[in-house]
């Protein structure tokens, strides 16, 4: 093959267009050290988390919640409540960014205070579950609400829905590896689509409280049952998955000790109102049993209300979670840098195509694993399989604060937050944990099998570093055959391939 240099302007340039780790202030063509700028501002901060989070919780999770806690008024109380929740997590989050300011986030955070073993245990339930599998979430969502339309008296075909997700995937695959521009109109585009959709339901249901449609809002049936009400806040917790994503890139905010809690605060409490004020509306207009009996719960509300302009919220709905999967394929890659610096990811997953400069090994990965996750069309089931291992690991993170307080107590804290928030928070993830093991022991439990999968690849990859010359040739070979199939190279250096 004809030998090719990157330069140190084209891997700059991929990076900031990208938001990828690879986005250097400057990768010397011998091979230097990479730098990421801090080039975010406040707001810019506020709009990462604010576009991580809303995604297909909102237009999914009303269903989950209602489901588990059997009222109206108690499931508006979970979602304040996880809201809330979230700000706490969020908040000891800022103490740990300002603290240990290191892209990668709780993976980083893992690794300062319980060594590698742990951190990559975290690192593979992100890469290997949490990530696929938020992305399948969506993509079946983007599914239903296109579909939906089609069948208004009944559910769309299984088959559909999914095979649906599967383009969606693919399309969103291709346009992430072919051009990075393409990427970030899609991010922008259906990003303003997606707060289109949320601000129209909203001021409807402003209008319908105006009108004093309020029969619903009752706490007539409310489940008692704690392990019901575990799985409430799965669904209800799900939707605000996110808040911790301006943490896997502090290194390029600006002034983090001041914007970082400010980012935090201001993003945390507009998605909560956003959310109550959205399921506030679903109530103003359809019962308990006719969310229970809907998929698409914006759907229904739009057909209540819109009449011949009814295909307006589904549209912009679809248009919400196709951004929000590709927001997933575009951001993705930052964690397997972080990995990979470490030397726990595959270097070939920090690679970039040197003509497209894309990050087409990483995008690749992600999307073959979401393909993997459309096996199962059950959202729920995802939410759950999702949910224990995300919040499993989160309060993992969470604990490293105190402990760090205990075992490093001369560390620069920039910031330094009351211990009952970080305590608080680990005996809350406790019980959204421990619970729900026994409420749903089949989702639960695939989750604890695919966490503990990762004890053997470390012990195989990681932990064994006197590996026979024959496997490390084998594993050359194969970075390199990949090199040479994706036409890619890493960033932090110049290279021919």
């Amino acid at each position: 093959m004809s030998a090719e240099v990157v330069s140190r302007k084209s891997l700059s340039n991929a990076g900031d267009e990208n938001e990828q780790p690879a986005a250097a202030a400057a990768a010397s063509n011998g091979g230097g050290e990479i730098r990421l700028e801090a080039k975010m501002t406040l707001v810019n901060g506020i709009t990462v988390i604010v576009g991580s989070i809303i995604g297909s919780g909102i237009f999914v999770s009303p269903t989950g919640v209602l489901k588990y806690t059997g009222s109206v008024n108690a499931s508006l109380m979970v979602w304040v409540a996880s809201g809330i929740f979230s700000m706490f997590g969020a908040y000891c989050y800022a103490e740990l960014g300002c603290m240990i300011s290191k892209s990668g986030a709780d993976y980083a955070y893992i690794m300062e205070t319980f060594g590698p073993f742990l951190a990559f245990i975290r690192l593979w339930i992100e890469c290997m579950i949490v990530r696929p599998c938020s992305q399948a979430i969506v993509a079946l969502t983007f599914s239903v609400y296109v579909l939906k339309p089609f069948f208004p008296e009944c559910q769309p075909p299984d088959e559909s829905v999914r095979m649906l997700a599967v383009c969606c995937i693919l399309v969103l695959t291709f346009i992430n590896c072919y051009e990075v521009k393409w990427a970030t109109m899609v991010q922008d585009y259906f990003t303003y689509a997606k707060l289109f959709a949320l601000f129209l339901i909203i001021l409807t249901g402003m209008y319908q409280l105006y009108l004093g449609h309020t029969e619903h809002f009752t706490f007539d049936d409310t489940k008692t049952d704690v392990t019901e009400i575990a799985l409430s806040f799965y669904s209800g917790l799900f939707a605000y998955n996110g808040w911790n994503y301006l943490n896997f890139i502090i290194e390029e905010l600006k002034d983090p000790v001041r914007n970082l809690p400010k980012a935090i605060a201001i993003s945390c409490s507009l998605v909560t109102f956003v959310y109550v004020m959205a399921n506030v509306a679903f109530f103003t207009t359809l019962s308990p049993v006719e969310i229970l009996g809907s998929e698409a719960v914006a759907v229904t509300f739009a057909n209540r209300l819109y009449g011949y302009m009814a295909w307006v919220i589904p549209m912009f709905v679809a248009m919400s979670t196709f951004g929000a999967v590709n927001g997933v394929l575009l951001t993705s890659s930052r964690l397997f840098y972080a990995g990979a610096c470490e030397g726990q990811m595959p270097e070939i997953l920090t690679m970039i195509q040197i003509k497209r400069l894309t990050p087409a090994p990483a995008v690749l990965t992600i999307a073959l694993l979401s393909l993997l996750y459309l096996c199962v069309s059950d959202i729920f089931a995802l939410i759950n399989y999702v949910g224990f291992a995300t919040w499993l690991s989160i309060g993992v993170a969470v604990l490293c604060l105190p402990v760090l307080r205990y075992t490093q107590p001369n560390l620069h804290r920039p910031l330094k937050v009351n211990l009952f928030f970080p305590i608080f928070y680990i005996i809350c993830s406790v019980f959204v944990t421990v619970v729900p093991m026994i409420a749903s022991p089949v989702e639960t439990g695939y989750g604890l099998l695919m966490i503990l999968t990762s004890v053997p690849v470390y012990l195989v990859f990681i932990a064994w570093k006197n590996k026979p010359k024959c496997v490390r040739s084998l594993t050359t070979a194969a970075t390199r055959l990949l090199q040479k199939l994706l036409f890619v190279v890493g960033p932090n250096k110049a290279a021919q391939v």
